[in-house]
């Protein structure tokens, strides 16, 4: 991991544990996310498990579990977890998506709410490496990602007017999917909407991508 990398790392787990408050008001029951979610969340069964990676404060995917079914948050801001744990009775992490501390095929399925997106570029294979990981054969993925194929890393020096600085790294779409495949998974589907996480950001689209793991993996 490159200086550089822990640097981003840092700078997000500070900037959501600043801003754990002005986010929650920004992104709670955000209804694009909710109608996704809802529909991802449809076709989970009783008992199966759902992991939720970057689960913030809970919301719109711990707080929606279908009846019987179990699910996981894990964040690695300290923050938005306190917020979560007043939203849902799921059993809560405090850890690096880049290094799932989980059991292989523990899931049978998982989700990825604008949380990828703020690891080093380089990292994003690892994050779905893991993810490959523990989920069963034939576990089903929900992430969000960039629309184009030219991507984008920057930071906002006062992302949603609290004084706190966030950082994203966006591959292009193409390259999203060419490292979903190469963990296994096959992109089943997209949905392109119009969505800002911020009224600074308003204009913003976003691309959902459904993944399932290949059922015939080892």
């Amino acid at each position: 991991m490159t200086d550089d990398d822990r640097r981003q790392r840092a700078a997000v787990r500070d900037g959501y544990d600043a801003m754990a408050d002005d986010y929650v008001a920004e992104r709670e029951d955000d209804p694009t996310d909710v109608a996704v979610v809802e529909s991802f969340l449809a076709d989970v069964d009783a008992g199966a498990r759902v992991l939720d990676v970057g689960c913030g404060q809970g919301s719109p995917v711990l707080d929606r579990m279908p009846a019987g079914a179990d699910g996981v948050g894990l964040d690695f801001s300290a923050a938005q977890l306190a917020h979560a744990r007043g939203r849902t009775d799921a059993a809560l992490l405090r850890a690096d998506m880049t290094s799932l501390p989980l059991a292989s095929d523990a899931f049978d399925a998982a989700t990825a709410l604008h949380s990828v997106i703020h690891v080093p570029t380089a990292e994003h294979p690892a994050v779905f490496d893991g993810l490959a990981r523990v989920l069963r054969p034939g576990g089903r993925l929900l992430l969000t990602a960039a629309v184009d194929d030219e991507g984008w890393a920057g930071a906002n020096d006062d992302w949603l007017g609290g004084g706190a600085r966030m950082e994203w790294s966006f591959p292009g779409r193409t390259t999203t999917e060419s490292q979903l495949r190469d963990a296994g998974f096959r992109v089943a589907a997209e949905r392109v909407v119009d969505e800002g996480v911020s009224d600074a950001d308003e204009d913003a689209e976003w691309l959902y991508l459904t993944a399932e793991l290949d059922g015939s993996r080892e």
